[in-house]
C-alpha cells in the first residue's frame, strides 16, 4: 500500500493573520484608528467644532489652539487613517508614517494638557482630561508600535537626497535657534510685557521653548549629522521626523492662518507666507523621500 502524497502547501508557506508581525500590523492599525478618532472628537469639542470644551488659555493661544485643532480635524486624523490601512496591509511605509503622527499628537498634546491657564483664566478643560490622556497614550502607543514594525533595514536613499535632507535638518535647527526662538528669548528677558503671547499666556511659551529647544533641535542636528555621514540607523528616525515636521509646518500654518483672519495683535503676513512655505517644502521633502519605501510596498517577513 502507497503512503497517500500530500498536495496541501506546507504551514509554513501560507499566509498567517496570528503571524508576529501580521499582529503587529494589526495592532498598530487599530491604534492609528482609534488615535485618529480620538484627535478628531477632541477637535470637534473644541472652538472649531461644538465648543463644548474650553481651552483655558489667552486670545492669541486661542487662535493657534483653533489652527491646530483644524489642521488636526482635516488633514493629520486622516492621514492617521489612511496609515492605519496602510499598516492593515503591511506597507514598508505605514510604520514610519505612523512614528511620525504618533510624535506629532505627542508634541501637541502635551502642550494642550500642561499649556493651560488653570485657576487664572476661565474655562473647563480639565473636564475632558480622560479623553486628551487617551489620546496622548495612543499617540505613544503609534511611536512604539510604529518604531517596532519598522525594518531594520530600509531601502537606500540616493547620496544626493542623503545629503540634502540631512543640511535641511541642520538648517531647520538653526532656524528654530536663531531664527524662531532666540529673538523671543531676548525680548522675554529683557521686555517680557511687550510680548502679547508672553505676558498673556506664559505658561505655552516655556513649554514650546523647552520642546523646540530641548528636544526637536537635538534630534535634528543628530539626524542632520548621521544622514551627511550615512549613518545605517539615521534613515529610521530621519522617516518619522520628517513626517512630524509635515505635520507641524501644516499646524503652524493654519495657526498662522486663524491669527490673520482673527486679526490677533501676534498675526504677521510675513510669518504666515513663511511658515506655510516651511508646510510645502516638508510636504515635498517628505513626499520625495518616502518615494523608495513606495516602490518596495510590504514590510519583509519576518522583519522586526
Amino acid at each position: 500500500m502507497t503512503a497517500r502524497t500530500e498536495t496541501r502547501p506546507a504551514l509554513a508557506d501560507r499566509p498567517r493573520a496570528n503571524a508576529p508581525g501580521g499582529r503587529r500590523s494589526s495592532a498598530l492599525a487599530w491604534v492609528l484608528v482609534l488615535l485618529a478618532v480620538g484627535m478628531a472628537v477632541t477637535s470637534l469639542l473644541g472652538p472649531v467644532g461644538i465648543g463644548a470644551m474650553s481651552y483655558r488659555t489667552s486670545p492669541t493661544s486661542l487662535n493657534q489652539l483653533r489652527g491646530s485643532d483644524a489642521a488636526t480635524l482635516f488633514l493629520i486624523a486622516p492621514l492617521a487613517l489612511a496609515t492605519a490601512a496602510m499598516a492593515r496591509r503591511r506597507h514598508l511605509a505605514a510604520p514610519p508614517l505612523a512614528t511620525g503622527i504618533g510624535a506629532y499628537a505627542l508634541y501637541t498634546y502635551s502642550q494642550v494638557v500642561i499649556g493651560q491657564e488653570y485657576l487664572r483664566l476661565p474655562g473647563n478643560v480639565e473636564r475632558f482630561f480622560p479623553l486628551l490622556l487617551a489620546v496622548f497614550v495612543l499617540a505613544g502607543g503609534a511611536v512604539v508600535l510604529g518604531q517596532r514594525a519598522t525594518p531594520a533595514t530600509l531601502p537606500g536613499l540616493s547620496a544626493r537626497m542623503a545629503r540634502v535632507l540631512g543640511i535641511v535638518l541642520l538648517c531647520v535647527a538653526a532656524f528654530l535657534v536663531l531664527g524662531l526662538h532666540l529673538p523671543s528669548l531676548v525680548t522675554a528677558w529683557q521686555d517680557p510685557m511687550s510680548l502679547t503671547e508672553y505676558a498673556s499666556s506664559p505658561t505655552p511659551f516655556w513649554m514650546v521653548k523647552l520642546m523646540d529647544l530641548g528636544v526637536i533641535v537635538p534630534v535634528a542636528v543628530a539626524t542632520g549629522i548621521g544622514m551627511l555621514r550615512r549613518a545605517s540607523w539615521a534613515p529610521r528616525v530621519m522617516y518619522p521626523l520628517l513626517t512630524a515636521y509635515a505635520c507641524l509646518g501644516t499646524s503652524v500654518a493654519a495657526m498662522a492662518l486663524v491669527m490673520v483672519l482673527r486679526d490677533d495683535p501676534d498675526a504677521s503676513m510675513f510669518l504666515l507666507g513663511g511658515f506655510i512655505g516651511f508646510a510645502l517644502l516638508f510636504a515635498a521633502l517628505t513626499a520625495a523621500a518616502y518615494r523608495p519605501l513606495f516602490w518596495h510596498q510590504r514590510v519583509p517577513a519576518g522583519s522586526r
